[in-house]
């Protein structure tokens, strides 16, 4: 079998506002500009790319190199249904009952102050269900805080 890379694409209007956001919600970072050049600014430049065409994309990585690249890219139409394939942000892992659900509160809190908005809650329910928080990213993209 054969070992893929995957990176993880979202339409957006604002690549990098919404790459600040999911780079702050993983721990990843904004990806590093190509070599040679000590900003990103420089590397458009070079290229020549118009400074109305420069937040056309962005991309986080994961600093441990260990997860999928996040690409943003821009599109002109807006979401418009709820998503077929969403992201579950794992942030309470091992966590049962009120300590899980409290840490889960506390990253939603985290990330309703860069923008997200708290959809649904989802109490524990044993055996099965250990609840969960369903959120959207500023743009309105569905997540689960799991």
């Amino acid at each position: 079998m054969t070992a893929f890379d995957v990176q993880i694409t979202f339409d957006c209007a604002d690549p990098a506002a919404l790459a600040e956001f999911w780079a702050e919600a993983l721990g990843y970072r904004l990806q590093d500009p190509p070599a040679g050049f000590a900003s990103w600014e420089q590397a458009l430049d070079a290229v020549g790319v118009p400074a109305d065409q420069r937040n056309n994309a962005s991309a986080v990585v994961d600093p441990d190199a260990s997860g999928p690249r996040l690409f943003f890219q821009r599109v002109p139409e807006r979401k418009q249904v709820k998503n077929r394939v969403h992201l579950d942000v794992r942030a309470a892992p091992g966590l049962t009952g009120d300590d899980r659900m409290a840490a889960l509160e506390a990253a939603a809190e985290r990330l309703i102050a860069r923008g997200a908005t708290r959809l649904r809650r989802f109490e524990p329910a044993p055996p099965m269900g250990h609840g969960h928080l369903v959120m959207a990213d500023p743009e309105g993209n569905e997540f689960c805080l799991d």
